[in-house]
Order: structure tokens, then C-alpha cells, then sequence
């Protein structure tokens, strides 16, 4: 029997997937969680609609609700990522010091940090529209959606950024699997 610790690369880091709501950060995320399955990683990606429903349960969305859901998931992506998993995280995490107390978490603990910027236009994700949100905002049945009224401070330097409109779903989590691999991390 092959002992687990041989068939894993057990290198861990977290790559933050933000951008708007239908940005196609889960898409990207789970298509560069395949690749990297397939090679041997340990994997996790933490969904944001997941982690609301088991872990932020009763949150809200106002700026100290969504900070404190932030910090939450950053939390448990620095904890696996630092016990060597491959932790993506698509989450808007709307607000730059949140993000930024996030990488300081990670700095901190010396756990590798990568902010993905997925830059996908509001008008292509209003287009796309996957939950349907924008829909519903526009019907005035939803109030506070991110980028239309609601703030979304985007990345001054992000370590990349993607304009997911511009190319496929695998351009893009190949984009990511590069820089993984540039910094040793894939």
C-alpha cells in the first residue's frame, strides 16, 4: 500500500479569485482545480455561496458583514493552504483592506497568497447573469448588488489579471496554472 503523503504534492497556497457577480471566477476555479487534481495537488475550492449557507450563516451584506466573511474564509484558506492544499477561493470580497488583511494573514504565516483579479466588464456580467442577479436588481426586487449599487474596489496589483470575456474558461485557468508554475507553486 503507497502511503497518501507519496501520491500528493503537498505544496499549498491560496489563489483568491475576486471580481464581480458572473465575473467567471467559480468556472475558472473549478476548471484550474481539475488540472491540478489530475497532477497530484490537494485541492479545495471554497465556494462563496457555500461558505454563506455553512459558515456565514446570518450575515448580512453590509461593508462589516462582508468584511467578516472575508476574513473567515480567508482564515480557513490560510489554514489549509499552510497543511498544503491548493485552496482557490472565488470571492468577490468586494473592498481592498479586507482583501489586504487577508494576504497579511498569509504573509504572516508564510502561506503563498496569489490574488487573481477576474476583470470581466458589469455589462458582459450583467450579460451572463448566471444567478440571476443583475435581473433582479434591475427589477428592483434585489438592493446592494456588488458593482451596480453596491462598491467593488478593484485590485490596484493584482498578482494577475484576467479579462475572462477575451478568452475560454481554459485560457484563463491556464493563466493561473502559469503563474502557479512560475512561483513554484504548480
Amino acid at each position: 500500500m503507497t502511503d497518501i503523503q507519496e501520491t500528493y504534492v503537498t505544496t499549498g497556497a491560496t489563489v483568491w479569485l475576486t471580481g464581480l457577480p458572473s465575473a467567471g471566477k467559480t468556472t475558472i476555479a473549478h476548471e484550474l482545480a481539475g488540472r491540478l487534481r489530475a497532477e497530484g495537488h490537494r485541492v479545495e475550492v471554497l465556494d462563496g455561496d457555500e461558505i454563506r449557507e455553512f459558515i456565514s450563516a446570518g450575515l448580512g451584506f453590509s461593508r462589516a458583514d462582508r468584511h467578516t466573511n472575508v476574513q473567515r474564509i480567508g482564515f480557513l484558506a490560510e489554514l489549509l493552504a499552510r497543511n498544503g492544499v491548493k485552496t482557490l477561493v472565488p470571492v468577490i470580497a468586494p473592498y481592498a483592506d479586507s482583501r489586504e488583511a487577508v494576504r497579511k494573514r498569509h504573509q504572516d504565516s508564510g502561506a503563498p497568497y496569489i490574488e487573481v483579479h477576474v476583470a470581466t466588464p458589469l455589462e458582459v456580467c450583467a450579460v451572463r447573469d448566471v444567478k440571476g442577479l443583475y435581473a433582479k436588481q434591475a427589477a428592483g426586487e434585489l438592493r446592494g448588488l456588488t458593482g451596480v449599487d453596491d462598491p467593488y474596489e478593484e485590485p490596484d496589483t493584482p498578482d494577475l489579471r484576467i479579462e475572462s470575456q477575451n478568452q475560454t474558461v481554459q485560457e484563463s485557468a491556464a493563466a493561473v496554472y502559469t503563474l502557479l508554475s512560475e512561483r513554484g507553486l504548480a
